[in-house]
């Protein structure tokens, strides 16, 4: 298993990192890994998206948001 430093940690980061890591009974490791691995995944989902064709609605995605909102508040209404 690799290891990897961080260097140049801001020590505000790193008190607030020991903070949660107690508070959640865990290791700042374990927190690092965690946060490491979401936004992998995040910026993974993101490429795999913005590979994706652009979809044609006929219609701007905020009119199409408008209509429902109008359709909503009529129904409550």
């Amino acid at each position: 298993m690799a290891n990897l430093q961080v260097k140049n940690l801001p020590e505000s980061l790193h008190e607030r990192l020991r903070r949660y890591s107690r508070k959640h009974h865990r290791t700042i490791s374990d927190i690092a890994l965690e946060a490491l691995e979401r936004e992998m995944a995040r910026r993974e989902w993101h490429d795999k998206l913005s590979q994706r064709p652009a979809t044609d609605l006929g219609e701007t995605a905020a009119s199409l948001l408008e209509q429902e909102r109008q359709q909503r508040d009529r129904e409550l209404a």
